[in-house]
Parts: structure tokens; C-alpha cells; sequence
């Protein structure tokens, strides 16, 4: 492995990882003898263990399987995690291998494997650090003779809006927990993430294409999921941003409700999680997480009326987007689908309301607000939302409960 990459110091040490394989046996003696390998990487005299290797690809290919079969949801956790970390070391014999730009397109591929199927989070203490200095080395190289030409996202001037839930410039925790929290009352919060960095950086494309554009990602095609041309496919971020932002003839896509800051660790640092997101409807410690989510597409992107299970706090990179909300004591006017998938998505068109197809929605009360750089809407648990995005946009929702 060329040493400039050292991607072997961020691989996790046998005690590190031990945990997590104790009841896997093949796993844990497979990883032991990759763990082991690794430690002797740093000698000029090394040369990788085939044999290892094998093992570990093995590995990789058998965890792939047992994710596969049956309901995602049924996988134990421990599985996933091995899958993760299986990858990690199958990355490292990679670069040991060859770093030819085939390979280490490879190496990208793989560890966007291991995040979105696997389970990277608590995976080990340097598992951000390993896959931040991977995409780093791996995009130096790829993109050193690409010339990108994204445009930098045009910074709207703020207008004012009729909004029809409370608006808090600013609200401390105290305010935000007796006003919001507690009532579980929607409300548009000001000045709450203006100091993030995001703000400015993220506008710049090109700043994304640079950290990210070699990554892969699930785009949704299509403005609404619920429609029958809508689809799902796994892209490039570069392709992804060059088709719906530099040209305006391509059928929409949308980067939506994705995990994308544990994938790229680099874009998390120009976001705070916000303090409100430290108030929890239970003292369980086993609450304590923050589910982030990413949403970025072009103008007329649109998440349909649905309503989600815990707290959620919207918060508006750049761009602009309308909500409309609705209280979930008015879920039997709002004619949620009967399917088990869509069972928390309305049939209605918040946005063109049909009476007379619909007759019970003329005795449900809709609230409209518009969402723009650096505000922050609190969506309470099971409060309906429509979100339809009037330019270009990127947003970020923390939900916890």
C-alpha cells in the first residue's frame, strides 16, 4: 500500500472490535487474523496475506447473504456491523493490491457498501476518521483531472410570509420545551441555525462535489412517491448533481430523507445537532440518539402529506420551501392509504384540495408556512406535513423522540 494513503491507521485493533464478534465465531477468527495482518502493514518489509484476504472477501460475501434473506429488519444488529467492518479491512487489502483509479473507484464502491448496508454508527472510535481519510485520498486522485462546473446556489432574499403556527426568534430551551416541546404545538423558529457554516458552503456545489461526488447514494426519481413513475436508483453524487443542477431539461431527482452525514463524516462538521434536541419525552438513556437526514433536489420536489413517529426539527440550508401541516386529531379526515407501506401518507393533494372526491378534508384545518435560509420548523410527533420545494434546496431534519 503506498504509504500516503495510511489508511491502515484508522482500521480498528482486534480489542476494538472484539465485542461485536464474540458470538460469531467465523467473523471473530476471520477479523482477528485481518486485525493481526494489519498491525504489520507499517513495516517496509509487508506483504499482505492472500490467504486473509480471501478469508475477509469471503466474509464480506456471506454477511451479504444472511442481510439479504428474510426482512431487513429481522437482521441482527452485530450482523450489519460485521458486514461494515468486513468491508473495511476488504478495502484495505484493496489498496495493498493496487491503487490504479479502477481500484480505488472500487474501494468507494465498497465502503458505500458497507455504510448503507451494513451499520457504521458506534461501529469503532476512529470508523469516521478511516472513512473520512478514504474519501479524501480516493477523491484527490479521481477528480485530479475533472473540471466541475456546478453553480453556486443563488442566496434568496428573505421575503415575509403569512405563517399560520407561532413563530420564536431564537427560543431558549425553557421557552422551546414549555411553547413546543410539551404542547407537541408545531412552530417556525428563527435565527436558530444561521451560525452553522453549511450555510454558506453548501451553496458552492462544488464544495460537495469535492468532498462527496464519487460516493454513491439512493436517489428517488420522480417528484412523489406515491405516484406510479416514481422509482429509486443508486447514483453517483456527481451525476446527481450535474443532472439536476447545471441542467434544467432532466426529469426530477431527489436526494431525500438519507443518511448522508454518517456516510460523509466531512459534510456532518459544518452542521450542530440543535440544542432543543436534547429534551426527551423519556429519561430511557436508549433514546438518547439523533437521527439526521439530508433532502436536497431542485424546484417542485415534493414529500407528500404523511406524518412521521417522533420529534423532527426541518431546518433550511438554502433554498425555499412551503409545509403545509395538519394536527393528527384530524387523521380520520385526511384518508391515510389502507396499505401497510403507506399506512402514514394521505391520498390528498395538500396542495390542490378535491372536495368532492375527498369531502371530509373541507372539516380537517391546514396550517401554511413557509420555510427559508436558516429557519428551522418543529414538526411534533404524527403531525401531518406536505413540503414542496419552490427553488432549489437543501434541508436537514434531525428526528428523535
Amino acid at each position: 500500500m503506498e504509504e500516503s494513503t495510511e489508511i491502515y491507521k484508522y482500521l480498528p485493533t482486534y480489542n476494538e472490535i472484539e465485542s461485536i464478534l464474540e458470538n460469531e465465531p467465523e467473523a471473530n477468527y476471520i477479523l482477528g487474523l485481518a486485525a493481526t495482518d494489519v498491525e504489520k502493514s507499517n513495516s517496509k518489509a509487508y506483504e499482505y496475506n492472500e490467504e486473509v484476504y480471501y478469508l475477509v472477501s469471503s466474509l464480506v460475501d456471506k454477511c451479504w447473504e444472511r442481510i439479504h434473506t428474510g426482512h431487513f429488519s429481522a437482521v441482527p444488529l452485530e450482523v450489519r456491523k460485521i458486514y461494515a467492518l468486513s468491508n473495511y479491512f476488504k478495502i484495505f487489502y484493496l489498496l495493498c493490491e493496487s491503487v490504479s483509479k479502477q481500484q480505488l473507484t472500487r474501494c468507494a464502491e465498497v465502503l458505500d457498501e458497507a455504510i448503507l448496508i451494513g451499520c457504521t454508527q458506534g461501529l469503532y472510535e476512529r470508523s469516521d476518521k478511516f472513512q473520512t481519510e478514504l474519501t479524501s485520498y480516493t477523491s484527490k486522485v479521481l477528480d485530479e483531472n475533472t473540471q466541475t462546473s456546478l453553480p453556486i446556489i443563488e442566496q434568496l432574499k428573505r421575503q415575509h410570509f403569512k405563517c399560520d403556527i407561532p413563530v420564536l426568534d431564537c427560543p431558549s430551551i425553557e421557552e422551546f420545551r414549555t411553547k413546543c416541546f410539551t404542547t407537541e404545538r408545531p412552530a417556525l423558529l428563527l435565527n436558530t441555525v444561521t451560525h452553522w457554516p453549511a450555510l454558506q458552503k453548501w451553496r458552492n456545489l462544488n464544495y460537495i462535489h469535492k468532498l462527496a461526488g464519487n460516493r454513491t447514494v439512493p436517489i428517488e426519481i420522480g417528484s412523489n412517491y406515491t405516484t406510479d413513475e416514481w422509482s429509486q436508483q443508486l447514483v453517483k453524487i456527481r451525476d446527481f448533481l450535474q443532472r439536476q443542477f447545471a441542467n434544467t431539461d432532466n426529469e426530477i431527482e431527489y436526494l431525500a430523507q438519507h443518511e448522508l452525514f454518517d456516510q460523509i463524516p466531512a459534510l456532518k462538521a459544518d452542521i450542530r445537532i440543535p440544542d432543543y434536541c436534547t429534551l426527551r419525552t423519556s429519561d430511557c438513556e436508549n433514546t438518547r440518539h439523533v437521527s439526521i437526514k439530508a433532502w436536497l433536489g431542485p424546484k417542485n420536489t415534493i414529500s407528500p402529506l404523511h406524518y412521521d413517529p417522533e420529534h423532527n426539527l426541518l431546518c433550511q440550508v438554502f433554498g425555499r420551501k412551503h409545509i403545509i401541516l395538519a394536527a393528527p386529531t384530524d387523521t380520520p379526515n385526511l384518508y391515510p392509504h389502507d396499505t401497510e407501506m403507506l399506512c402514514n401518507t394521505s391520498q390528498l393533494d395538500a396542495a390542490q384540495l378535491d372536495y368532492e372526491i375527498f369531502p371530509l378534508a373541507a372539516q380537517a384545518t391546514f396550517y401554511n408556512v413557509t420555510l427559508q435560509a436558516g429557519d428551522c420548523l418543529y414538526i411534533p410527533p404524527k403531525w401531518w406535513h406536505y413540503v414542496r420545494a419552490e427553488s432549489a434546496s437543501f434541508s436537514v431534519s434531525f428526528w428523535w423522540s
